[in-house]
């Protein structure tokens, strides 16, 4: 398998113009994602032929789609064969990066251009969040375990120590990483911004630290009858206050820099550094973002988990029927932060599991195009179904989305369709997940214990939606030529 991907990455180089056209590399889940120099120098028909490939697009980065696990592995061997940059640890030197080259230069503020603020700054929160998606995974997975066990154990179904052992080893697993996720998007965020990690951690542990109380109550901030209310307190702004606050440590800490003498910068600079930005963070940044983290659920919880059953079928539709053409203008990262905030403040995240039927609509529909492609014979449509169709029952949609539904068109559209009523009957019965990740069937541990069977369901449903309008709306012709 190593083997392989060493063969794959090198064809991949030479297909995109070779180690030279190369700026940085990093990978997403089931994304090899590569800055180019010259994107008129990367051969995408070429790439897209390449057995292991799955599609292709073409963004603010060159987006490879290789599967989960084959990503990381693709990305690694790019960075330690061809001893290319990782992205985030370029962006800041590239962004004020300025050559004798005027040609090079208008390349390059065109290239900004293109990106467009809003594309750039979704990129940029999710670069922050990417990396952690195994642990969160991981994380959600335990949890989910854990509560599995606890809600046998209440029903008397389980009893002995060894479950009690494996329910608080489970716990302890999963609240490892969430108990302390502030921390580590501290850590991110200043790899993101140029910062020193250390400090970025630091950041996140000061939000979440307890002396935050006393402080709160010092300056009559705190509301000893509803805590969660007071203007100052533990955790208040949430990560949203983190990556801010990290935002400013960046800024704050190149500024001291250039004006310490390097012989006192190891001491003088952390120190001033933390000493400001804890200051502005803690009595500026905390409160604000607590203010903009509370507006922001409070405006979802009109959406998302409504009361109103109307609502909650209504907008679980759309959300889903809508979240495919969100994948591929890039407009999905958007939804990271959000994710990250009902994680954070409810204990769960409801978003994900409707947003999850999308990829099962997407099987649904493929299953519909499979039988008029054997009606038709369309033997080569035949085969690239059979061969994506597993990988999407178990949530990696790219292969049926770049081989299927989105070179035929219409596809897309109906599969959307079938998933919208999926992620109806999903926000309809409440379903929440301990984490976010994959989606199809093996994102069903993540879900809380007593929604799993409901999570099934909507995936069922979706299937059976995305089937249906295809069957309804596909003509033969339409794939007989595909």
């Amino acid at each position: 398998m190593a083997n392989q991907n060493e063969k794959l990455i090198d064809e991949i180089v030479k297909r995109i113009g070779g180690k030279d056209n190369i700026k940085a590399a990093t990978n997403c889940m089931t994304r090899l994602r590569i800055r180019m120099k010259d994107e008129s120098k990367v051969n995408v028909d070429s790439l897209k032929e390449l057995e292991g490939v799955m599609g292709v697009v073409q963004a603010e980065t060159l987006q490879v789609v290789v599967g989960p696990g084959k990503a990381k592995k693709l990305a690694d061997l790019l960075l330690e064969r061809y001893h290319v940059s990782e992205d985030s640890a370029v962006e800041e030197e590239e962004n004020q990066k300025v050559t004798d080259d005027w040609q090079d230069n208008k390349a390059s503020i065109k290239q900004k251009q293109k990106k467009g603020k809003l594309k750039s700054g979704l990129e940029t929160i999710s670069g922050i969040f990417i990396p952690m998606i195994p642990a969160i995974i991981a994380a959600g997975i335990f949890n989910g375990f854990s509560g599995l066990i606890g809600t046998l154990q209440g029903e008397g179904t389980l009893t002995s120590e060894f479950w009690e052992a494996a329910r608080l080893l489970f716990s302890l697993i999963g609240t490892g990483f969430l108990g302390y996720f502030a921390i580590f998007t501290g850590v991110n965020a200043a790899k993101r911004f140029g910062a020193t990690e250390a400090l970025g951690g630091m950041i996140g542990a000061i939000s979440i630290a307890t002396p935050l109380v006393e402080l709160s109550q010092l300056f009559g901030l705190y509301d000893a009858e509803q805590p969660l209310d007071s203007i100052l307190t533990t955790g208040k702004g949430g990560i949203i206050g983190v990556i801010f606050g990290v935002f400013i440590l960046a800024k704050i800490e190149k500024a001291i820099r250039k004006r310490i003498p390097d012989v006192l910068d190891l001491i003088v600079t952390p120190v001033l550094t933390l000493l400001i930005t804890v200051s502005i963070f803690v009595f500026m940044i905390m409160p604000i973002s607590g203010v903009l983290s509370d507006w922001l659920v409070s405006g979802l919880s009109v959406i998302i988990g409504s009361d109103n059953t109307l609502i909650s079928i209504t907008s679980g539709y759309i959300l889903a029927a809508a979240f495919l053409p969100m994948v591929l203008l890039g407009l999905h990262h958007g939804l990271i932060p959000i994710y990250a905030i009902q994680l954070e403040v409810l204990g769960g995240v409801s978003l994900f599991p409707v947003l999850a039927m999308a990829g099962a609509g997407q099987v649904g529909a493929s299953i519909a195009i499979y039988l008029i492609s054997k009606k038709v014979g369309n033997q080569r449509m035949k085969q690239i179904i059979a061969g994506a169709l597993p990988a999407g029952v178990l949530g990696i949609g790219e292969p049926l989305i770049y081989g299927v539904t989105l070179p035929l068109g219409k596809p897309f559209i109906t599969a959307g369709l079938g998933a919208g009523f999926g992620g109806a009957y999903v926000m309809m019965t409440q379903v929440m997940a301990n984490a976010w990740g994959p989606s199809g069937l093996v994102a069903i541990p993540l879900m809380e214990a007593d929604k799993m069977i409901h999570y099934v369901i909507g995936i069922l449903i979706s299937y059976l939606g995305g089937f249906i309008i295809t069957r309804l709306f596909i003509k033969s012709e339409d794939v007989a030529n595909a």
